[in-house]
């Protein structure tokens, strides 16, 4: 919501002023900061999290999953970043390519990219094609003995390309995951927070009939402050708490990272920030869209509210 912004610094100040203290010790803003997220959100998705960082709401998300599903593998988009976490490098192809290499228990799935990817604008359906895809490491996993945990990945991938998934993958690959036992995890930590305008979440651009089992938040959820936040369903919430084992964050969610939270969605709302990311996004793209017509180096412009991708080539033809 830009950089120090007045009703941020405010809300923080004033906390800090009353109290600071870990989440053992109860405090309203937890709760008001939940039940005001819960209403940008579907209704299925009613648990909370608190965290201090995007890695660690990946972090835990990935444990929900396993917990929930008792098994391990992970599927995610080629090109993908996560986190900075030992656990989120396994899951990251853009980092552990260059590192460790790919874990036994990773399956990458082509990025759904209908410019660049393996299915183009031309195909006549790349929504499915992409989407078996998946499908087609589900069976090969299975037959290796392997069980999926989770479909892992960003609403909209923002290191892989700024790309946008056709709308109906991802229900499509929900319904390959779910039926293999694992659930679906949309990573908003770079594009939530209406970011894209029209929506909220970036995930609901592929339709009201989506919606993840768990959702992970970071970046803009607390302007720069260190905040994060997952979103997960009752039933993945109480298989985690069944082992008896409580999640614990000695400063997710106190109160004046909840303080700025709060002053954060005040300020979306109040300056109308998801009608400005759209406005600003489609004068950006109608500008970028009459440079293309001038250097063929443009192959292509893309994107959504203020997610937009430049690409640029050697040859348009290949």
């Amino acid at each position: 919501v830009g950089h120090c912004h007045p009703d941020i610094l405010e809300a923080a100040h004033k906390q800090n002023q009353l109290l600071n203290t870990n989440s053992r010790y109860l405090h309203d803003n937890l709760v008001d900061y939940a039940e005001r997220l819960s209403k940008t959100l579907p209704e299925k998705l009613c648990i909370f999290y608190f965290l201090n960082s995007g890695s660690e709401a990946n972090d835990l998300a990935l444990r929900l999953a396993r917990q929930y599903t008792k098994h391990e593998d992970v599927i995610v988009l080629d090109h993908a970043y996560h986190g900075h976490l030992t656990s989120l490098i396994d899951i990251s192809p853009y980092k552990f390519r260059n590192l460790e290499g790919q874990k036994e228990w990773v399956h990458v799935a082509p990025v759904p990219d209908t410019y660049r990817g393996l299915y183009r604008e031309d195909h006549e359906d790349s929504v499915t094609a992409y989407a078996d895809e998946v499908k087609n490491i589900i069976e090969h996993a299975h037959k290796r003995g392997r069980k999926i945990a989770a479909f892992f990945a960003e609403s909209l991938p923002s290191v892989g390309g700024q790309i946008i998934p056709p709308a109906g993958y991802f229900q499509k690959v929900a319904e390959h995951v779910h039926k293999a036992g694992g659930v679906f995890i949309a990573d908003e930590i770079q594009v939530g927070f209406g970011r894209v305008g029209k929506h909220f979440w970036a995930f609901q651009l592929q339709g009201e009939d989506f919606i993840p089992d768990i959702v992970t938040m970071g970046k803009p959820i607390g302007n720069g402050h260190p905040l994060a936040c997952v979103a997960a369903t009752e039933e993945i919430a109480e298989a985690f708490a069944a082992t008896g084992v409580e999640y614990f964050n000695t400063f997710g969610g106190n109160p004046v990272s909840c303080a700025i939270g709060l002053a954060v969605l005040d300020v979306i709302e109040k300056e109308h920030l998801q009608a400005h990311a759209t406005e600003v996004g489609n004068f950006l793209m109608k500008l970028l869209k009459k440079q293309q017509i001038k250097h063929p180096i443009i192959g292509d412009v893309r994107g959504c509210g203020l997610f937009i991708g430049v690409d640029l080539i050697k040859d348009q033809a290949e």
